[in-house]
């Protein structure tokens, strides 16, 4: 394409004619970027069609990655790193009188997704084509992304998230390689030759289209693809309004619409039956979808069905896309004339399930009348499954009807979707050592038992092209100058700074690269806020999805509790602190986007009190992304990772902080369990009940909230505050619900049991970042051992303990 910058500046002054007619003069940024951003797509479509080529050629097993997220974020800083001319790139635009930075900006944050799910499913998708193996992602080409979060007073507004608006340069759309998805109708079954034949009838028909947007690899040949579904109408169907014509207008309008709503929003609300029903509707597409396209692909190496398993891995990203399982049976039974148990048998070696959560709510279960209505055939299939495996289980536990009723896949008149991912996967993983182990011992024990080697463990992982490479360049080049760059193609070789730890220059270095990132993020609060903020504070940061379990309203309590502190003795000896939020609140999510207001009210009053004296600065970034991570991580000082333990899986955010120098402050659970085992205690900030303590209170009871609001003055002072008026209570009732989940409900997430803890371990931080040479120290550990949080290392064990892929050489 060009290798040094007055070739790149010559090819884009051509294109640049070529394509819009306008002299460089009159380009705008939004015309750099669609010009810079064809030229890089049409250079790795060269490679992308050369990689495809390869494997239909040699028929290397692929595997394909289901997942109703994928939080690619922007991507042409990170194809343009992965393609190796990022600085040739930013130079010449330099001397274009352009701005790298700049012409980021005018990419919309693809809104495929919403967080840590969808950002992990990004970040895999980065690492295989960057290690070389051939997977590919199977998505939703959602219209309108979760949403665009407005702060209105306090308050969450949610806007239409159209990252469409402005033309995707990075997909293509492949009208040749649309399907049919099917819903409603009927079965009819007939015998022919002895066999029961299934018929689907009057069913309602929707046009599936690809959207392929090219993953480059880091070796820049090597390109992926990542599958996104558009759900569109035909103009007939075979329902019994039969074709849409004249008087039936009105019927295709409706038709229509219901179809375009399939890809329209993700993760619509589902409070309500219509909504349940959308999202059903949405899994069955994307699976349906998803693998008639693969399996048309591998039809064409001309090879039996019976090798499906040895040419091809399914893997589904939570129980989102379980309906993988049933499909894949009707196409192999009903399309290929497979018997069920050669169909089951294929299908279960194919299969793999990771289970992201242990939070009841997250575990699936679907209306089996909804089931029934919408998917008849499916249906059909995953009653048989169910029946077989309640057969299997009185067969081999006898009389033990509480453990079939436990265990079965259909039970009051709901169907598992996680006991149906994992009575039909051959892998079942967990994503941090604790995560796995309370699946295995705890929450999904009867299973492990009949099972004993289908669960394992792989712990999530980061890409360090995206989260350190191209959001602290700074850094990665310090790293590069220190040790080498076998780390960036061997992350875990990232290890070598640890000799560095205690050098006095590569300390002052970084700590100049970690002011100068918290500089620029200070610009970006201040140009939204319209506030100064103070690089030498603390920056302490909690940045994810806003949910009780997380615990953002500890953190907002704790800050209260200091600013009481300050009210009482305004000069008392402090280290300046900034705590910045950012987090989205589901919609429907009453209590979350309370503590949202609740934590806005905290920052308004105490960043306008002149007691405070800019000792707290409180910030919430609004419409919380990728792209905004990315200024916010690298100038972090302090990552909250403060979960109740036992309930996050395992966390990435974290990952991301240690990577870039931050120190966790943190509970015992997920990935901080495994960061803690690397660090150890003195270069981590723990607190707090751990997982077990918390297993065992919801086991055995023994907690009262009540207890500690009566003993400890401190709670009960921010409690009252928000009940009782007074600056932060301003209006009758507004925390009304954040008070009575914590006292009439009896705190279910611990954060009064742990608020002692919580208070006593900041001012441990405070006192360690007085002593910036011990603080640096512990900084650089933490990035050095972060190598082995990359995606890469992941990514390999999946290939080669679950996927069974290797590596495949252009």
């Amino acid at each position: 394409m060009f290798n040094d910058k007055e070739t790149f500046k010559q090819v884009f002054r051509e294109d640049l004619i070529g394509k819009l007619g306008k002299p460089l003069e009159e380009a705008s940024n939004a015309d750099v970027y669609n010009i810079l951003g064809n030229m890089i797509r049409e250079n790795a479509g060269r490679h992308w069609a050369d990689t495809n080529q390869k494997y239909k050629a040699d028929k290397d097993k692929q595997v394909y990655y289901f997942s109703m997220e994928f939080l690619i974020g922007r991507l042409l800083g990170n194809n343009l790193l992965n393609m190796g001319v990022l600085e040739v790139v930013r130079e010449g635009l330099a001397d274009l009188g352009f701005s790298l930075a700049d012409i980021e900006e005018e990419e919309a944050d693809a809104g495929l997704g919403n967080g840590g799910l969808g950002r992990l499913a990004a970040c895999f998708l980065d690492s295989l084509a960057s290690l070389q193996y051939a997977g590919h992602g199977c998505g939703i080409r959602y219209k309108y992304g979760l949403f665009e979060q407005k702060i209105v007073d306090g308050y969450q507004v949610e806007l239409p998230d159209y990252w469409l608006q402005k033309d995707n340069v990075w997909e293509v759309r492949r009208e040749d390689k649309q399907v049919e998805v099917r819903f409603w109708g009927h079965v009819e079954t007939r015998a022919e030759n002895g066999e029961l034949v299934f018929e689907h009838k009057d069913y309602e028909a929707v046009r599936a289209v690809p959207y392929d947007i090219p993953i480059i690899g880091a070796d820049r040949r090597h390109v992926n693809t990542l599958r996104n579904w558009s759900a569109e109408s035909i103009t007939q169907s075979t329902r019994t309004f039969g074709t849409f014509a004249g008087t039936d207008y009105h019927k295709f309008l409706e038709y229509k619409r219901s179809v375009e709503s399939i890809s329209e929003f993700l993760y619509p609300d589902d409070s309500e039956y219509e909504g349940k029903l959308l999202r059903l509707k949405q899994q069955y597409f994307l699976c349906s979808a998803g693998l008639q396209s693969i399996l048309r692909t591998f039809g064409k190496l001309g090879l039996p069905y019976e090798s499906l398993p040895d040419k091809v891995a399914l893997h589904i990203n939570d129980t989102h896309p379980t309906l993988v399982i049933p499909e894949l049976m009707r196409i192999l039974m009903d399309e290929h004339g497979m018997g069920w148990n050669k169909a089951w048998d294929i299908t279960t070696r194919m299969v793999s399930y990771t289970n992201h959560t242990i939070l009841s709510e997250a575990l699936e279960r679907w209306p089996l009348q909804m089931v029934r209505e919408l998917m008849p055939r499916i249906f059909l299939i995953i009653e048989e499954i169910n029946a077989r495996f309640c057969g299997e289980l009185m067969s081999r536990y006898p009389g033990d009807q509480p453990r079939i009723e436990q265990m079965a896949i259909i039970h009051d008149d709901q169907v598992r979707m996680a006991h149906l991912a994992i009575v039909a996967s051959h892998s079942v993983n967990g994503v941090a050592a604790l995560h796995t182990e309370i699946l295995q011992k705890r929450e999904m024990r009867l299973f492990n038992e009949m099972y004993p080697h289908r669960f394992n463990n792989k712990t999530n992982g980061i890409t360090h092209r995206r989260w350190l490479m191209h959001a602290n360049p700074e850094l990665a080049g310090l790293i590069n100058d220190s040790i080498g760059t076998r780390w960036i193609h061997h992350p875990q070789e990232m290890i070598g700074l640890i000799k560095y730890c205690e050098d006095a220059s590569f300390q002052e270095q970084v700590a100049a690269i970690k002011r100068r990132n918290k500089l620029r993020l200070a610009e970006y609060i201040s140009s939204k806020h319209g506030v100064q903020v103070d690089p030498d504070s603390i920056f302490d940061v909690q940045v994810k999805r806003l949910h009780a379990y997380k615990r953002q309203l500890l953190n907002i309590l704790h800050i209260l509790h200091l600013y009481n502190q300050i009210k009482d003795n305004p000069s008392m000896d402090m280290v300046p602190r900034t705590f910045i939020f950012g987090a989205k609140a589901a919609p429907s999510y009453h209590l979350a986007k309370r503590i949202i207001k609740l934590i806005n009210t905290v920052a308004d009053v105490v960043n306008n009190d002149p007691d405070v004296k800019g000792k707290i600065r409180i910030f919430f970034l609004e419409n919380y992304s990728v792209s905004l991570a990315e200024k916010i991580i690298p100038a972090a000082d302090v990552s909250e990772q403060i979960s109740t333990a036992s309930k996050e899986a395992s966390g990435t955010g974290n990952m991301k902080f240690m990577m870039n120098g931050a120190l966790t402050l943190g509970t015992m659970d997920g990935a901080n369990v495994e960061m803690h085992e690397m660090v150890g205690d003195n270069n981590m900030f723990l607190f707090g009940l751990r997982a077990e303590q918390v297993l065992d209170y919801y086991q055995y009871g023994g907690y009262h909230a009540r207890d500690i609001y009566a003993g400890d003055s401190r709670v009960r002072e921010v409690l009252d505050q928000l009940v009782n008026p007074g600056p932060i209570c301003c209006h009758s009732q507004e925390f009304d619900t954040i008070f009575q989940t914590l006292l009439d409900n009896n705190d279910e997430f611990f954060v009064l049991k742990d608020f002692a803890s919580y208070v006593e371990t900041h001012v441990e931080i405070d006192r360690a970042y007085r002593n910036q040479k011990e603080w640096l120290k512990k900084s650089i550990i933490n990035i050095g051992h972060s190598g082995k949080f990359s995606s890469d290392n992941t990514i390999s064990r999946y290939a080669s303990e679950i996927w069974k892929i290797h590596p495949i050489r252009l």
